[in-house]
């Protein structure tokens, strides 16, 4: 039967499974009460184990329904709601197996049992295909092919002269780009076009309406989408495109498919609906003074410092690094923008004279806490600061951290803080807008390395995040090389969302991401609530993409050292990595870790499945990743459960929309538990020529 042929029809799902699982629809009628089913189908599932193969594929599937029996009829504390959510998995199935009212279960549900007992008759050993993988990979083009940098030629034209009229129309007499009187058109659109290399002008010329997006975008969206976006904007969502990344959108019939950068601007029913009631997924993210946040930490300041781990904080600066180049529509500070905290308004965003002051109390708590040797500097985005604010805040923590070494001259060995090892600035700008990385920019970052590498800072990291292979353009390539060039690492965060994760998309986003010399960093599934169900992508497919598609870029661990020298010392990075690439027969350096972001307590992919919903969604148990170290109050946190925002099959519906060929993810059913992957090495702290203390300060259990 073929995978999409019973993700519609509830008919014609119960006739497969009466045909295909006879005696388990007799030994539902035989029992009375699901009690009775769980004990007798428990005895039937156990009967095929075979004790000569106890880790062999079939024993693994039978325990999988041994933990669904185990778990059915209790009560679990789900993570992200803080909600005791019933276990009914099985108890479900014997209703409909009985063909007792099941009117508010979902058919989803009935689906992934049926391939879980398709899986238990018939065991699948999922055997990687390098050559399908290719294939997949070659499906997706790059901002860098020639086709593409076409259509984005004439894109640009038309933009160009929506700008014309549209800086024709503003009444801003305080706005730089304006037009003299009298000038002609062609003079116009010169004037433009040389703009254009500023991101200053990109984001004076964002657009914020949804009228005005479907105007640059030549009146192509829909009804359906102009009505959803309307009601955004009545709901105060903030909307906010520059022309630069509208320009890579395909507005036309034919050429490359955009749905990945575009489900980044349009957004779903799901999250309008929603917006107003979001609440934090990151529940360490709420701060009440005095009080320790949901990882035990005190912070000075609720909204600028975030902190879930002992090595690092992330610092949010009160400048224009609150606003971004874009809102994604999958932001994991949604809940910020939502608050107002985080948001659009550049002159409201200007640092007062009274972050001065500030800056200098948050400095203070990274120098005295005894943990600390990592900060991320974010928002928003941390290059959307102008560049006197962030060569500020570089000095402000690079005098921290001299400070912080000259302390521990005082302390004796053993009892010696953690002193600043690594400095990293988060950043879609990469993507969003390339053109804001200027000679001014590198230079402030050249300094701050130089000085900053005196005193014992080893590490200096942007953060980026690539979400499409189609982002990678000529103007994104040469920002990365000018960072490059100034010893900065760039590293790629991608967020696995629907679109991202279509067969081979991950993977060539991987591959020309190193060839221009960004190093992939980590893969997150989607996080949230009901604002993301339309993003979401199960974590099976994840385990599947990591499994199948990101085994052709693990790295042999006899040439992981090469690798990390490459990435630390070699230029140009992309012409080595490419280099390296090819030496060893892989297809992208997969140094990525395919993780979800727990609230509260981390990134693991280290989870079981114990139960469905009656909506069909999968039940996780996570565990911690155990590559790293969490507060003492994590640590005692051990059964972590997690619901899981949209089932598998209505996962499998979307994609068939998208024009996927469903058969290419028919393994997805065989992902039912993950283990974390180890860290690149890259990613590792450096060891200390001291012993520093056991204690953690800035701590309340």
């Amino acid at each position: 039967m073929k995978i999409d042929s019973l993700i519609n029809d509830f008919t014609l799902l119960r006739k497969k499974i009466e045909q295909k699982f006879p005696e388990l629809v007799a030994l539902a009628n035989e029992c009375t009460a699901p009690r009775q089913f769980k004990e007798a189908l428990r005895f039937f599932v156990s009967s095929k184990l075979d004790s000569l193969s106890e880790n062999g594929v079939k024993n693994k599937i039978i325990k999988r329904i041994l933990l669904l029996i185990d778990y059915d009829d209790t009560l679990i504390d789900e993570l992200s709601t803080g909600e005791q959510l019933p276990i009914l998995t099985i108890t479900y199935f014997w209703q409909f197996l009985t063909r007792r009212p099941t009117e508010d279960v979902s058919i989803d549900l009935f689906i992934d049992l049926y391939h879980q007992f398709d899986l238990l008759e018939n065991p699948v050993v999922v055997e990687p295909d390098r050559n399908l993988v290719r294939r997949q990979m070659s499906r997706w083009p790059t901002g860098l092919d020639e086709e593409v940098v076409s259509i984005r030629d004439f894109n640009k034209d038309h933009i160009i002269r929506a700008l014309i009229r549209k800086i024709e129309r503003r009444h801003s007499p305080s706005s730089k780009y304006q037009f003299e009187k009298g000038v002609t058109y062609e003079k116009k659109y010169n004037q433009v076009k040389d703009w254009w290399s500023s991101s200053r002008f990109h984001l004076s010329m964002a657009i914020k309406s949804p009228t005005e997006l479907n105007y640059f975008l030549g009146n192509s969206l829909s009804d359906e989408t102009m009505k959803l976006l309307m009601r955004a904007t009545k709901k105060n969502m903030p909307f906010f495109v520059t022309p630069y990344y509208l320009s890579l959108l395909n507005t036309g019939n034919e050429g490359y498919n955009d749905a990945t950068i575009r489900s980044y601007i349009l957004y779903s029913n799901e999250l309008v609906d929603t917006y107003g009631e979001i609440k934090a997924w990151e529940k360490e993210d709420i701060v009440v003074p005095g009080e320790p946040n949901a990882a035990g930490w005190l912070l000075p300041e609720g909204h600028n410092i975030h902190r879930r781990y002992p090595e690092v904080a992330i610092l949010i600066p009160d400048s224009m690094g609150r606003a971004c180049g874009g809102l994604c529509a999958s932001c994991q500070r949604m809940y910020d923008f939502q608050s107002e905290r985080l948001n659009f308004d550049f002159e409201l965003l200007k640092p007062k004279e009274t972050w001065e002051k500030k800056l200098r109390r948050l400095m203070q708590y990274f120098e005295d806490d005894a943990q600390l040797r990592d900060i991320l500097i974010t928002g928003g985005d941390a290059l959307m600061s102008q560049n006197a604010t962030l060569r500020r805040i570089l000095e402000a923590v690079y005098k921290m951290a001299i400070r912080k070494k000259k302390a521990n001259e005082n302390r004796p060995d053993g009892e010696k803080f953690a002193e600043l090892q690594r400095v990293r600035l988060g950043s879609r700008l990469l993507a969003y807008l390339p053109l804001r990385v200027t000679d001014e920019l590198v230079e402030i970052l050249r300094e701050f390395k130089e000085k900053a590498s005196q005193v014992g800072i080893s590490q200096f990291y942007i953060q980026t995040h690539f979400q499409s292979p189609l982002e990678v353009t000529p103007e994104a390539k040469a920002a990365v090389e000018k960072i490059l060039n100034v010893e900065w690492t760039v590293t790629n965060q991608l967020v696995y969302n629907v679109a991202a994760s279509r067969r081979g998309h991950t993977a060539k986003l991987r591959q020309t991401l190193n060839s221009i010399g960004v190093v992939c960093y980590y893969t997150f599934s989607v996080k949230g609530f009901k604002e993301n169900y339309a993003v979401f992508t199960p974590n099976s497919r994840s385990l599947q993409e990591e499994k199948e598609e990101k085994i052709f870029g693990l790295v042999p661990k006899e040439k992981r050292e090469e690798l990390h020298s490459i990435i630390t010392n070699r230029r140009p990075l992309g012409k080595y990595l490419t280099r390296f690439l090819k030496e060893n027969k892989l297809l992208f350096a997969g140094t990525d870790r395919n993780v979800l972001n727990l609230p509260g307590i981390g990134k693991s992919m280290t989870f079981v499945t114990v139960g469905i919903t009656a909506e069909g969604k999968r039940i996780l148990k996570f565990d911690h990743d155990a590559n790293r170290r969490h507060s003492p109050i994590i640590n005692k946190m051990r059964e972590v459960y997690i619901v899981e925002n949209k089932s598998i099959a209505a996962y499998l519906r979307q994609l068939k929309e998208m024009g996927e060929d469903l058969s290419e993810y028919a393994s997805i059913w065989n992902y039912r538990e993950g283990q974390t992957e180890p860290r690149f090495s890259l990613y590792d702290y450096p060891d200390y020529p001291f012993q520093i203390t056991d204690k953690m300060t800035n701590l309340e259990l």
